[in-house]
């Protein structure tokens, strides 16, 4: 079993930054790559970022890719999403998620294993 509990969302202005924070309990955290998706209302949940349970491997969706940044500290048991220069667009509930299958750096939300319960983040314009 993994738990996942994320922070740091809010309301912020188009242009700024937020830091989301997942931290993880259960199972070894380096047991597991680490994703994040989103999810707007009236929208299937989408994947934004992933990185692979040593923290050397990551990937990004399109449409973040040059503003967000995935990293994880193993030592702390929690994996981080920075995000710059954000969006009205990126307005959406924030999940973290664990897949079980290490170095698979997947972009599915089928492939991952626990979920968290979601952080919103606003952005005005």
């Amino acid at each position: 079993q993994v738990q996942l509990v994320e922070s740091g969302g809010g309301l912020v202005q188009a242009g700024g930054s937020l830091r989301l924070s997942c931290a993880a309990s259960g199972r070894t955290f380096s047991d597991y790559d680490m994703g994040w998706f989103r999810q707007a209302p009236g929208k299937e949940r989408e994947f934004v970022a992933v990185i692979d349970w040593s923290g050397r491997r990551t990937y990004g969706a399109d449409s973040v890719k040059g503003r967000f940044t995935i990293s994880r500290d193993n030592a702390k048991n929690t994996v981080y999403l920075q995000m710059n220069g954000l969006k009205p667009e990126d307005t959406a509930v924030y999940y973290c998620a664990a897949d079980l299958r290490r170095g698979s750096l997947s972009s599915a939300t089928g492939a991952y294993d626990y979920w968290g319960q979601g952080t919103q983040v606003t952005v005005s314009s």
